[in-house]
């Protein structure tokens, strides 16, 4: 399947200052990729990139196999963007704006009453037509901002921060109806809250100084080559060492190791064989999981342990 998004080497320069280096994104359709990265790491600029808004210094963008930089009006019929602060006009009501995002969008006429149906129907606007936005609640602007983003049906939809300063309800219905949208659409996702991440997306790019660092499916992000153990018996660490697949161990506390290595979901079955064999009393084997959370923070502050998955990831 061809990607809908084929953004390849990004450089973007503000003076001499290289604040996107050598930045390539890939997004399919069904595909919902979370962009992550610390302020200040290029994210928003990616983002603009992608959308037309900025040029890139260096690189090309590909959008559904239309060129960005050489056709950018056909390309970017197939982009719905909504940025962190949705451009709504307050004055206006539901339906007059959506006519005019339709209009501005150069959607045949004969077709703006279907699709603004349809774009209500997908936000879960019902019912809101005739109110003036400026009397919504934050939540429901967020939906008539992510309304205006789908109006003309685009293969890929830019959400930049969408659940920002909403309360834990309207949280979890933005991303239901992000979940929905992604069956259909390909979409890319910028966030601070990793919980959200976790909760819709199913990749993940971290940015950082300019760079990607990160491109990985989250379940793959998850894997941490460590195992838990906990045993009845104390046993030597030097012993542990010995065990299937295991490079270091740490003694976390009495009889509760980490064990290290690579491959170590694989070889679960053969350390547990292993430790009854010696007798040691196996209570308990589990494969760690790195958090979200985990992997953001040893990134920003630096940590050897993710340097050296930022080394492999960019091999």
């Amino acid at each position: 399947m061809s990607a809908l998004i084929q953004a390849n080497n990004l450089h973007r320069y503000y003076g001499e200052t290289l604040a996107v280096n050598n930045v390539s994104i890939e997004l399919h359709q069904g595909e919902i990729l979370a962009l992550l990265g610390p302020n200040g790491a290029g994210k928003s600029t990616c983002l603009q990139m992608l959308c037309g808004v900025l040029a890139p210094s260096e690189g090309e963008i590909i959008i559904n196999g239309v060129d960005l930089l050489d056709n950018p009006n056909i390309a970017k019929k197939n982009i719905g963007y909504l940025p962190d602060k949705p451009p709504l006009y307050p004055e206006l009501t539901v339906a007059e704006y959506l006519t005019y995002a339709a209009q501005l969008r150069r959607v045949n006429a004969s077709q703006i009453k279907d699709l603004l149906k349809q774009a209500i129907q997908q936000c879960g606007l019902e019912g809101y037509n005739h109110r003036l936005i400026a009397n919504l609640s934050k939540g429901y602007q967020q939906r008539v901002g992510i309304a205006q983003a789908i109006i003309h049906q685009p293969e890929v939809i830019i959400l930049d921060e969408p659940t920002v300063g909403l309360d834990p309800i309207q949280i979890l219905e933005i991303r239901k109806l992000i979940l929905q949208l992604g069956e259909q659409h390909g979409i890319i996702l910028s966030t601070h809250i990793l919980p959200e991440v976790q909760a819709v997306c199913n990749r993940v790019q971290m940015i950082h100084h300019g760079k990607s660092v990160i491109n990985k499916k989250l379940s793959e992000l998850k894997q941490s080559n460590q195992v838990n153990l906990r045993l009845q018996n104390t046993t030597d660490i030097e012993q542990l060492k010995l065990l299937p697949g295991v490079t270091s161990v740490s003694e976390v506390s009495a009889k509760r190791y980490i064990l290290s290595g690579e491959n170590l979901d694989s070889s679960l079955a053969d350390i547990s064989k292993y430790c009854v064999e010696k007798n040691w009393g196996l209570l308990e084997i589990s494969p760690v999981e790195n958090t979200l959370e985990q992997v953001f923070l040893n990134l920003t502050s630096g940590d050897n342990t993710i340097a050296a998955q930022v080394t492999q990831d960019a091999a």
